[in-house]
């Protein structure tokens, strides 16, 4: 990476404002600028470290007015936030990709292998399993039987595909996910027992969706558990047998969605967030950090909160009042007393 403002400006059709010929060699938080950097200012909350960065070039939206002399090269955009990450995807892709298979990977001889594969060290490609153009297995993946990976896939080391799921182009998952493990079905026998009912269906993840570490996609009983075209799945995220979850859903970290429940698309749910089973979410919904879903949400881009979740406005006038319930039981009380000594 090495990038005049002037170049980084035309790039993200900005303007800039200090010296053109700025250059930087790196990326830093503008809290932690270095010369030679490339910084951005998109939260108010940090505007105070802009006006002591070292860093030579800053982002900014085009209507930051600074309240003080800047010694930074700023370079003014529509959106700050989005044009740095232009810039971050654009610096990824300046990176050399791996390229070629490991002499310690294992690859079945009816494997479909694709052009300009990366394979690493103790990778396992198992019979019949098909492999883009372009994918990219880092050590210790596993891919299992008749499995299916789309063109310039990315799986990370340790992440284990089982058999017969299918994974889009341009996905990503990282090191540890498991996709494909049974889904939890267990059914109870006259001895008091749990006998386990076999899941044979697969999983099916379609283009462009990003998996977390450690996050676990369950097969489905029959048929398929299916993450559809751009879903983004933090780490520890876990979701059930025949889940659905629709287009360009969001789910943040520790969250847990039950077998059979289906997402809408546009979806947002915050960290910790757990849904029942056989439930339908419509699209555009949000749903607030650690909240518990227990019934359908019917209305679209609605945004709730709690456990049993509902809507967001009553939620937190509610709130104001549960937090002061000891207080007011104390009221409530001291009422009663006076009331009794009126009473004798």
């Amino acid at each position: 990476m090495n990038f005049t403002a002037s170049v980084i400006a035309e790039f993200l059709k900005g303007t800039v404002e200090g010296k053109p010929e700025a250059t930087v060699t790196d990326i830093s938080k503008i809290e932690e600028g270095k010369p030679g950097t490339l910084s951005f200012l998109a939260n108010p909350k940090y505007e105070k470290y802009i006006y002591d960065t070292q860093s030579s070039i800053v982002i900014v939206n085009a209507d930051f007015q600074p309240q003080k002399a800047i010694s930074a090269t700023l370079v003014r955009v529509e959106n700050a936030y989005e044009s740095f990450a232009a810039l971050l995807r654009l610096y990824e892709q300046s990176k050399p990709r791996k390229s070629g298979i490991s002499k310690m990977a294992s690859v079945s001889d009816s494997a479909s292998l694709g052009k300009e594969l990366y394979v690493g060290d103790f990778t396992v490609i198992s019979e019949n399993a098909s492999i883009g153009d372009k994918v990219q297995l880092y050590p210790q993946v596993y891919v299992g039987d008749h499995v299916k990976i789309g063109e310039g896939t990315i799986l990370h080391p340790g992440v284990k595909v089982y058999e017969g799921c299918v994974i889009g182009a341009q996905c990503v998952i990282h090191a540890g996910a498991i996709i494909g493990g049974d889904g939890f079905g267990f059914a109870p026998n006259q001895d008091n027992n749990y006998e386990k009912v076999p899941q044979v269906g697969k999983v099916i993840i379609e283009d462009h969706v990003e998996i977390g570490a450690n996050t676990t996609v369950d097969r489905a009983t029959m048929g398929a558990t299916v993450l559809r075209k751009g879903v983004k799945l933090d780490n520890l995220v876990m979701i059930a047998h025949n889940v659905d979850v629709d287009e360009n859903t969001v789910i943040a970290a520790q969250s847990g969605i039950s077998g059979s429940t289906k997402v809408g698309k546009n979806c947002m749910f915050g960290g910790q967030v757990g849904l029942i089973g056989h439930i339908n979410i419509a699209s555009g919904v949000k749903i607030a950090a650690q909240s518990g879903i227990t019934k359908d949400i019917k209305e679209e881009g609605i945004v709730i909160q709690g456990s049993p979740a509902f809507e967001f406005g009553p939620y937190q006038r509610s709130y104001l009042l549960f937090r002061n319930l000891p207080k007011l039981r104390e009221q409530i009380s001291e009422l009663e007393r006076k009331v009794d000594g009126l009473t004798q």
